[in-house]
């Protein structure tokens, strides 16, 4: 073993940065035998020095962050401060000033990733960042590695522990959105403003790492479609159970059947019961993959939180580490194949559409009318009369003067036809309002 240690230079001491920095004490011993060679934390970067930080001498905290990265006795940088700016900035000046990187931040990966690799590949450095998707599960390293041989077609996935446990709240209680995000703010799972998550900015980042590394190629945050999850009502779920589905935001990424294109996608959809993914209760995530050869997996577990994500980065920097006491570097970008990504309308789907209708003869012909028109083949049909008592089932022919519910279920189509669709139904006299719609995935 080497006997210089490898001194490290810890960028944000939050939740994430105190569990990082607890770890590389308490494991010190393990960390150095399994490198190769101790492991210091040479300074801390905080923009509040005063707060105390159990475990962290004094003389290591500094606000200078800038300072600290440009030091040229920093072997490995870990960022964990989140955001674009300064992070961007502070990574860039790490691989010029010859330390490796390793990050939890999605954000900036997801909308710059190609220029960080470009910089850590001139300056010869590692790039590393388990911790910018699914918490502690071993996910990145599994499609960058392990899966390299493969071709991968299709990530699926739950990547955000907030969102799956407020949709779990609403699917197992019967609560409506509001309550279940309520109850998520009080746990802590849910942040004051939960936008990023609820609207799922959080979960497109994740999806355009995730597309960028399984298909080789480059996807960006703004290629990557996106809704958010907080129209979804307790009736929404009550018609996926009727279907034997539940409601799941899914981080969608695929290759088209030709090969010749690749989508990413973050909107909540209905699952059948019998999917793996719709068993993944409270805030955990998980992620399914298909490939060429290795078939089905799915990787399962906590997906946030201080010491799930700190495992995850802890795994990264232990390859660092040993890629530097060995003299190598691990595997950088690889955007070999260059596809495009294809827009949503040229997504192949299903819809799950609620329409309330006029409760009078005809409607029917003429909502099947327009599904024909737009080249969308239905698969099930459900009315139910409101005012007039129909059951499930009933074809409300004949009953006039009330309103009734109308469930249709498509088959696949492209998503463009299937939004059309809903536009030339909104137009329709006997349509008095779209309820809900919903893609339906998984099948």
């Amino acid at each position: 073993m080497r006997t210089r240690p490898l001194k490290v230079a810890l960028l944000g001491c939050g939740v994430v940065g105190s569990e990082v920095a607890r770890i590389m004490t308490t494991h010190a011993d393990d960390l150095a035998a399994r490198i190769g060679a101790p492991v210091e934390l040479a300074g801390v970067a905080v923009r509040r020095p005063d707060r105390v930080r159990a475990g962290i001498p004094q003389e290591l905290i500094t606000t200078d962050a800038t300072a600290l990265v440009k030091r040229g006795d920093i072997d490995v940088v870990v960022e964990v401060i989140g955001g674009v700016e300064p992070a961007r900035g502070l990574i860039t000046a790490a691989f010029e000033h010859g330390a490796s990187v390793v990050s939890a931040n999605k954000a900036l990966l997801a909308e710059d990733g190609a220029a960080l690799h470009a910089a850590a590949e001139a300056n010869g450095r590692d790039l590393y960042y388990e911790a910018a998707v699914a918490g502690a599960i071993p996910l990145i390293r599994p499609l960058r590695e392990s899966l390299a041989g493969d071709k991968v077609n299709r990530v699926l996935g739950i990547v955000n522990g907030t969102t799956n446990f407020i949709l779990d709240k609403m699917d197992g209680s019967g609560a409506g959105y509001s309550e279940a995000l309520d109850e998520a703010t009080a746990l802590g799972y849910a942040e004051a403003d939960p936008t990023a998550d609820v609207e799922g900015f959080d979960a497109a980042a994740k999806a355009a790492i995730l597309a960028g590394i399984a298909f080789h190629t480059r996807v960006r945050l703004d290629d990557v479609y996106r809704e958010g999850m907080t129209e979804v009502t307790a009736a929404d779920f009550a018609s996926a159970k009727r279907m034997g589905c539940t409601i799941k935001l899914l981080a969608i990424c695929e290759r088209a059947a030709d090969g010749e294109s690749v989508t990413a996608r973050v909107h909540p959809a209905m699952i059948p019961l019998s999917h793996p993914l719709a068993s993944v209760r409270g805030a955990y995530n998980a992620v399914f993959v298909e490939a060429d050869a290795a078939g089905q997996l799915m990787f399962y577990g906590p997906g946030a939180g201080g010491a799930p994500t700190a495992s995850a980065v802890l795994g990264d920097l232990v390859a660092v580490c040993r890629n530097l006491v060995n003299g190598a570097t691990g595997p950088g970008d690889s955007a070999y194949t260059r596809l495009p990504v294809s827009p949503m309308g040229e997504v192949v789907t299903r819809y799950h559409i609620s329409l309330d209708v006029a409760d009078k003869p005809g409607v029917l012909a003429q909502v099947a009318t327009v599904f024909a028109e737009q080249g969308v083949s239905i698969d099930t049909v459900r009315q139910q009369g409101r005012d007039s008592g129909g059951g499930d089932g009933a074809t409300a022919e004949g009953r006039e003067g009330g309103e009734a519910s109308l469930v249709v279920v498509t088959h696949r189509a492209p998503d463009a036809a299937l939004a059309g669709t809903v536009e030339a139904l909104r137009k329709l006299d006997t349509v008095r309002g779209v309820a809900s719609i919903m893609r339906v995935e998984g099948e």
